[in-house]
This record gives C-alpha cells, sequence and structure tokens, in this order.
C-alpha cells in the first residue's frame, strides 16, 4: 500500500497531497435512475451483460504486468444529480446483491451529485477554471467564450447565415472544422451547463469528465486531494447526501484512483464520452501533480501517457 505524502513544484502551484493509486479502474456500467426502478431483475440483467467484459479487462490487465501485482480497483457511479430518487436505502442493497450474484465486486460507489460538489468543495468549479479553449485558427471573437456560453468545441462551427446587412446578399455555407483533424473534420460541440430559474445544472458528460479527474487522482483543492474515499458503518440512509462523495464497501480495496481508468459501458454513452474526451482535451492538469504521477508510474515500470485523456479506455457493449 503506498503512503500519502506529499510534493511541490516550483511555481505558482499550491503543496499538493500525493494519493495511494491502483494500476486501473474500473467502472462498472452506468444507469439512470429509471433503471433501478425495474427492480431487481434488470439490475441483474446489466451485470450479467457486464461481467465478463470486467472479468477479461482485469485478466488482460494483469497478463500484461508481466512480473510484478497488479492493484485493480471497481468503482459505480450513482446517479443522484438528476431526479426523480430511489433512497440509497432501497437502492444500495439492490445494486450490491445484482453485482454480486453475477461475480462482479464493487469495491467503490460515487455519487454523481459529489461531482459538482463533495465536502464543501464545488469540484464542478474547480474544473471550469482550468478549461483552457482550444480556439480555432482566425478566432475573432464572435463566438463568446465558454465561461460565458456554456458550450466548449473541439473545432470552429459553421457560421451563422441569420443577420447578414440588409442587401448583403447571402453568404455560403462553410462545414465546421476540427481543430488539428486527420484528414477529415469529426466536430463536436459540448454543452457544459444550462441555467434554468438561474440556477447553474452541469451536463452529464461535464460531470463525467470531472469523474474521470478523480478516478485518474487528478484533482485537487488548494493542493488536498478531494472527495476521499471513506467507508459507511451501519444501515443505509434515506438521503443520498448523507453518504460520503465516494463510499468504500469493499474493505480490501485496492486504491481508488488509478494510473489508467476503464469503463464498461452501454453503446448508449458512447456520445456522452465522446464528449467527455472533448472537455478533459482543454482542461489543464495541476503540472507538479500530473509529473509526479506520471513519474510513480514510471518507477514501476509503466509507460503513462503524458495527457490525462489518453489514459482513459473503454468497452461499450451491446
Amino acid at each position: 500500500m503506498h503512503q500519502a505524502a506529499t510534493f511541490r513544484e516550483a511555481g505558482a502551484e499550491p503543496r499538493s497531497t500525493s494519493l495511494p493509486l491502483s494500476h486501473l479502474s474500473i467502472e462498472a456500467g452506468h444507469l439512470y435512475f429509471e433503471d433501478f426502478r425495474d427492480g431487481p431483475e434488470r439490475l441483474k440483467a446489466h451485470f450479467a451483460q457486464l461481467a465478463p467484459w470486467v472479468a477479461a479487462a482485469a485478466d488482460i490487465h494483469r497478463r500484461s504486468a508481466t512480473g510484478r501485482s497488479v492493484r485493480i480497483s471497481t468503482c459505480f457511479l450513482i446517479d443522484d444529480y438528476f431526479g426523480p430518487k430511489q433512497p440509497p436505502s432501497e437502492v444500495l442493497p439492490m445494486l450490491l446483491a445484482a453485482a454480486d450474484a453475477n461475480g462482479v465486486r464493487i469495491d467503490y460507489i460515487a455519487r454523481e451529485s459529489a461531482c459538482a460538489e463533495a465536502d464543501g468543495v464545488e469540484l464542478a468549479r474547480l474544473v471550469e477554471e482550468r478549461i483552457v479553449a482550444d480556439p480555432p485558427p482566425g478566432t475573432n471573437g464572435s463566438r463568446p467564450p465558454v465561461g460565458e456560453s456554456g458550450w466548449l468545441s473541439n473545432g470552429e462551427r459553421s457560421p451563422s447565415v441569420t443577420g447578414g446587412e440588409a442587401m448583403g446578399g447571402l453568404q455560403p455555407w462553410r462545414p465546421p472544422v476540427q481543430n488539428a483533424a486527420n484528414r477529415h473534420s469529426v466536430f463536436v460541440d459540448v454543452q457544459l451547463w444550462d441555467e434554468p430559474d438561474r440556477h447553474r445544472r452541469w451536463s452529464c458528460a461535464y460531470l463525467a469528465s470531472v469523474w474521470e479527474l478523480l478516478r485518474l487522482g487528478l484533482l485537487r483543492y488548494e493542493g488536498r486531494a478531494v472527495a476521499v474515499p471513506r467507508a459507511w458503518e451501519g444501515a443505509y440512509p434515506s438521503e443520498w447526501g448523507r453518504l460520503p462523495a465516494v463510499m468504500q464497501v469493499n474493505p480490501d480495496a485496492a486504491p481508488f484512483s488509478a494510473y489508467r481508468s476503464l469503463s464498461v459501458l452501454g453503446s448508449r454513452f458512447f456520445a456522452t464520452e465522446q464528449a467527455v474526451r472533448t472537455i478533459l482535451s482543454q482542461v489543464a492538469i495541476e503540472a507538479g501533480l500530473n509529473e509526479d504521477v506520471v513519474r510513480r508510474a514510471g518507477d514501476e515500470g509503466i509507460v503513462l501517457p503524458l495527457a490525462a485523456v489518453d489514459r482513459l479506455q473503454y468497452v461499450f457493449t451491446g
């Protein structure tokens, strides 16, 4: 087990806590709350479909790590941010029983609302402050910055043809263009939030981006770790907000955060994960923290990509 340590990077970044890290974090699927309303049989079917993929991913990773023991943890993200909701006292026993019945071990359960705010820290705002938008060449400022619009893209969208000067003639259509496209563009425009009733409501893709940073151990607030896993003792409560942001349900689990993440998801989440990758490609990770993780991986004989987004892996089922 790694012991907690600290390191310092020359520059403006604060002193940061170093977390224990597994080699791989496996996410055992994701469900919406309407899936839970369908009862135990729906959950059993979910884990029955995912179980072979989870087992195969763990086995492949172990076989690729010749000569050393491998630390693998599993996790499950509960959608308690978008309602309606059933209480933890109903959902969690049903979820864990369905996973266990199909041989899927769950080590950690996290709340999606904690990706917005956890332990008094606004994690979503924290990540927003680190977004470095990637403007396309020739940007003229006509598009509002992401902090105002709530939209982030990987290139230049098609210009609007409305609002032109009178008698100015029709402007020809131009296609959107991906920055650094490989021969042909794959343009992505992601909504990070909306504000119904003037209240910021983060998008699913944005919260999933925060979730990935937590799984990779790359999120800090004033140098300290956030959403640190905690155990829960006794019966589960009736309110989700009473549970830890990340709850450790297996006392013998390897560390929650890991050098790499693997998400085993239904194909309906493909578009969301493409948006996650677009967002994370424009989030500036704390330099000293990221370099420390890469160095620690190297000490274990692991060549880790410098870009956090390149540490994300997926299996899409169905």
